[in-house]
Formats: C-alpha cells, structure tokens, sequence
C-alpha cells in the first residue's frame, strides 16, 4: 500500500491571488496528492514592521480559495499556537499529526533562493518528502550553486510545471489601493470580498 501524501502550503496569503490557486492545483496534480493543506501564517517572523491585513480577512478569503477544489483544506497549525511561526517545527508538527504520509512543501522560487536564511533549513530538507517549487518568469534556470551549498536539496526538488504570469499579493495590493485592474488575478468571490470590506485601501 503506498504512502499517503499531503501537500503542505504556507504563506500569508494577503490576499491569495490565481497564482496561489494555479500552484496548488498543478502540485496536486503533480504529486499525486491526496490532500494539500493551506498553512496561513498570523505572523511571519520576515516580514516584521510591514503592515499585514488582520488575520480574520485573511483567513476568510482562503476559505474562499479553498472551495476551489476538494482536496484543499486549511490547516490551523500556524493560527492556533504562539509565533514566531517557522516552517521547520510547522512541518514536524504536521509529521506528527500525519503519521506514516509523505509531506510535500511548496513553495516559490524565491523562497527557495532564499533557503539558507532559512532556520533549521538542513532538518526541513530531511523532514520533507519533496520540495514542490513554483518557477516565475525571469527565474534562475541554473541552482547547481545552490546545490552546492545545500546537500541533500537537489534530490528533493521538483519544479512544478504551471501556465501562470509573474503575479503577486504585493502588486495586487498596489493596484487595489491605486484604483487599478485587479479583479482578473484573483477570485472573483474575493475580489468581492476585498470590495466589501474595503481592504487595501489604505496600504
């Protein structure tokens, strides 16, 4: 009987956008999992000292993401302990949780240029079965530097193949402060939430 396998998805999701949807959807697909979990994040210790839309909206509109597909669900490891919230231990914790699954992490290219500031980054790359990794456009196609400096994340690395534009939480918050054309990059249940609420106005 083969393991069962759970895609684990954190982020602070501010606001989840069709990128978010398109990576999720294509690792499910990809590695075959049976569930992917959706690990919003109150309060994440590399962005402090920037202005985060409060925790209640945020997870309101990824439920609304999460009723995309029914293998999405949110996990409440990040929201229901104590910060700061490093992936590492979120990972363990799932582990424990899941027993015998293999626990795929994704993640965008950024982060994984990223991962040596990581903490404990050597034990998250053990404790994972795979790293699931999102490329954008402009992207490195070479991370042999990288692997030189990680051993062991070569073998867990799978780029995951998605037909999707450079879209960002950050841009999408831009535009909707400036009045622009947003509405086309994210659902439109939240983009009519974010209307509702008059989030991002002020940011």
């Amino acid at each position: 009987m083969s393991r069962e396998k759970i895609g684990y998805f954190g982020g602070t999701f501010d606001p989840p956008h069709i990128g978010h949807l398109a990576l999720a959807s294509e690792a499910a697909y990809q590695f075959g999992l049976s569930r992917l979990c959706w690990g919003l994040t109150p309060d994440p210790p590399h962005k402090q000292g920037q202005v985060i839309t409060p925790l209640i909206h945020r997870l309101e509109m990824l439920k609304l993401m999460c009723a995309e597909n029914p293998l999405f669900e949110i996990s409440r490891l990040e929201i229901d302990r104590p910060g700061p919230h490093y992936t590492i231990e979120t990972i363990q914790l799932l582990s424990q949780q899941e027993g015998d699954a293999d626990i795929v992490l994704l993640i965008g290219d950024d982060s994984l240029l990223d991962l040596l500031s990581w903490r404990s980054y050597a034990d998250l790359i053990t404790a994972v079965s795979k790293i699931g990794v999102m490329r954008r456009f402009g992207s490195p196609s070479n991370y042999s530097a990288l692997y030189e400096k990680i051993p062991g994340l070569e073998e867990k690395v799978d780029f995951i193949d998605a037909l999707i534009q450079t879209i960002s939480s950050r841009e999408i918050r831009r535009r909707v402060k400036d009045g622009g054309v947003y509405r086309c990059y994210t659902l439109p249940s939240i983009a009519s939430y974010i209307e509702e609420h008059n989030l991002y106005r002020g940011k």
